[in-house]
């Protein structure tokens, strides 16, 4: 496999927020996602939104010089545990690029940081038809992707650290 380097996204970097935008709208072009992309005024505001945000964690993966993997993240607050929280709120690959481990080196990742900021837990959505993340998610160790439910359902899961 060619080079795979996980890096934080600097919203600054004119690259970083194009490849956002693009991971992102290729990420809702995908039929369960709705097939029909990003509309034109969520391109336009999707990194002054991601700027605003104290709380956002954007992580990019790319293979050689090519930017093919994101996973946005918000810190958060486990009332339970009284610790920080991280939940992964997008994570996605591009077509071309999957079942390479970008998306199980982007959990890494995301887990590795969560560890260093204490955090009690790693959290996730994840729709009942998206076969390859629950499988992937389960793979990583979250709890939760694996359950039998409907179609329609969305499913919380979870890694306890």
């Amino acid at each position: 496999m060619s080079e795979l380097n996980i890096f934080q996204a600097e919203l600054e970097n004119n690259e970083h927020c194009e490849a956002i935008r693009r991971l992102l709208n290729e990420y809702a072009l995908e039929p369960l996602e709705g097939g029909t992309g990003l509309a034109p005024e969520v391109l336009s505001g999707l990194i002054p939104g991601l700027r605003e945000q104290s709380s956002v964690l954007v992580l990019l993966a790319s293979l050689e010089a090519d930017i093919v993997g994101i996973a946005v993240c918000l810190w958060g607050v486990s009332t339970f545990a009284a610790r920080p929280a991280l939940n992964i709120h997008d994570l996605a690959v591009s077509g071309a690029c999957r079942g390479r481990g970008i998306g199980t080196a982007l959990i890494a990742e995301v887990e590795r940081r969560a560890r260093e900021k204490g955090c009690s837990r790693v959290t996730l959505e994840v729709r009942a038809e998206n076969g390859n993340a629950r499988s992937l998610y389960t793979h990583c160790g979250f709890e939760g992707a694996a359950q039998e439910v409907p179609a329609g359902v969305t499913l919380f899961c979870a890694k306890y650290l």
